[in-house]
């Protein structure tokens, strides 16, 4: 199997390079495009997926319902509908655009592009990826927030989230 390719981009997530998913992950200089869905059910609790113990990043955290990598030339709408079907195995028809922000830490640096929309389930998750799924009330994440639980990523996510909701942005 080849690795997976990324495109390097700049602040405005216009493509300046191509490169091995590899060379990306462990160098925050090089900043790649991802995507987000916040998925909600009816009674407004968000899913947050757990992530394996395997993973390369945040093994073992609770985190953001739905994310990956957009593929070179892949748009954002066609990357979010895939990683639901890959992670989650659904294909909603309410998915929406929220807003676009840079996550960086010490490991990389991604431009994230949130998407949301509402699915109570049931949810056929990629069990290699994912140990187990669950919706949350948002005051429960909002008192995990800072104790380990949830990924660096996530915690980023929620944050500029409820920032927009509390503004009405």
């Amino acid at each position: 199997m080849s690795e997976e390719m990324l495109e390097i981009v700049n602040s405005e997530g216009i493509t300046i390079g191509v490169a091995p998913r590899s060379e990306i992950h462990g160098n925050p200089s090089l900043l790649h495009k991802v995507v987000h869905v916040l998925v909600f059910n009816d009674k407004g609790e968000l899913l947050l997926q757990k992530r394996s113990g395997n993973k390369d990043v945040a093994p073992g955290t609770w985190d953001t319902s739905v994310g990956g990598h957009v593929s070179p030339d892949e748009n954002l709408e066609t990357a979010a509908q895939r990683e639901m079907e890959e992670e989650l195995g659904v294909r909603p028809q309410d998915m929406k655009f929220l807003y676009s922000y840079t996550h960086s830490n010490p490991y990389e640096s991604e431009l994230v592009y949130t998407h949301s929309c509402i699915h109570n389930g049931p949810f056929a998750f990629n069990r290699e990826e994912i140990d187990t799924v669950r919706f949350w009330e948002i005051e429960d994440i909002q008192r995990a927030i800072g104790n380990g639980m949830l990924s660096d990523n996530f915690e980023s996510e929620i944050s500029k989230y409820l920032a927009r909701r509390s503004t009405g942005i």
